[in-house]
């Protein structure tokens, strides 16, 4: 086992320990290995998770070994790395880490995070999203060229409501829709705005996408995962590597280049020489945010016009005001006959 090792990164001096350590055994990918890319590709990661509240997905042991989620931050972290409180559907809180460095994210990584979990806030204010993230997710018996296709369909969609999305591979077989939003709306109000542009979605796709929240009910299609938009509920950051025997990323991508790109194409391995080469494609996603105003518009017509209410949270939630039954079709009641 090796020594460990300091590391200066932006004016700190960072630990790294048990270098050798393999974390990805069918690639042979060590810690020291995650710790460098995170390094190379740092600026671009940092964009993704600055100043935002981060859940971090833990494999101290590689990913065949047990792993957690840690949300609130440990009692040993850095005074240099802020934190922000967030609270959660139950009404608790918990502090969580804001990268604020490229130092805090190889500190993270020498904790054996490979995937970081961002809340679509900042620091500054917790309740109101600067993010408004679609979830285009395959299910058995499609893959990521139906996620694509759904992907261009739904870019025109959001461009019908002065929207303009950012997407990125999931790392796996998905696609994540990113819009930068001004950050006026709630969890609640985002959250419904999804749910109108996915709606809008399955009519003009009704035989690839689909909404439905109940697994029974989707069929071969591609999911709009609205809830990826409820309180509490985030997306792998942009670089984010994921836990997969490939040791994939969720990689940023322009619309030009995603009907010929492939998940298995960006890994850590093939990623710091595309950063270095092409940079952070999303780098100027925050410096345009959209106005949430026409899609919240569209919501509005679903419901004075089709009857379009909303649909079910996840289980962990309240149960929410014009929620309907959230029980699995199958296992629902008949309604009593008089």
């Amino acid at each position: 086992m090796s020594a460990a090792e300091q590391l200066e990164i932006d004016g700190r001096s960072v630990r790294l320990s048990n270098a050798d350590k393999v974390y990805f055994p069918e690639r042979g990918f060590t810690k020291g290995d995650i710790v460098r890319y995170v390094m190379a590709v740092g600026p671009g990661m940092l964009r993704a998770l600055a100043d935002r509240p981060t859940t971090l997905e833990r494999y101290p042991d590689g990913v065949h070994g047990e792993s957690f989620y840690q949300k609130r931050v440990p009692k040993y972290l850095p005074e240099w790395i802020p934190t922000a409180r967030i609270r959660f559907p139950s009404g608790r809180t918990a502090d969580e880490m804001c990268p604020d460095s490229v130092a805090a994210l190889v500190w993270a990584a020498n904790l054996g995070c490979l995937t970081f979990h961002p809340w679509p806030v900042r620091r500054p204010d917790t309740e109101h999203p600067d993010e408004l993230r679609i979830d285009l997710d395959p299910q058995p018996g499609t893959d990521f060229a139906d996620a694509v296709r759904a992907a261009h369909e739904m870019r025109g969609v959001l461009a019908d409501h002065g929207l303009t999305a950012w997407p990125k591979t999931s790392g796996g077989r998905g696609l994540h829709l990113f819009v930068p939003i001004r950050p006026k709306w709630t969890f609640v109000e985002v959250r419904r705005a999804v749910i109108a542009l996915g709606r809008e979605l399955e009519t003009r796709m009704p035989d690839h996408v689909t909404m439905s929240w109940w697994k029974e009910e989707r069929g071969q299609k591609v999911f709009v995962d609205y809830n990826q938009m409820a309180r509490d509920r985030t997306i792998a950051s942009a670089y984010s590597v994921r836990a997969n025997p490939r040791a994939t990323v969720s990689a940023p991508l322009t619309w030009d280049e995603l009907d010929d790109a492939h998940p298995d194409d960006f890994d850590i391995a093939t990623m710091p020489e595309r950063f270095a080469r092409l940079g952070d494609l999303h780098a100027e996603m925050p410096n345009n945010p959209c106005d949430l105003t026409p899609a919240l518009t569209l919501a509005d017509r679903h419901t004075r016009d089709q009857s379009l209410g909303d649909l079910p949270y996840p289980p962990d939630h309240p149960k929410m005001p014009g929620e309907p039954p959230r029980v699995q079709p199958s296992r629902a009641r008949p309604p009593e006959t008089p």
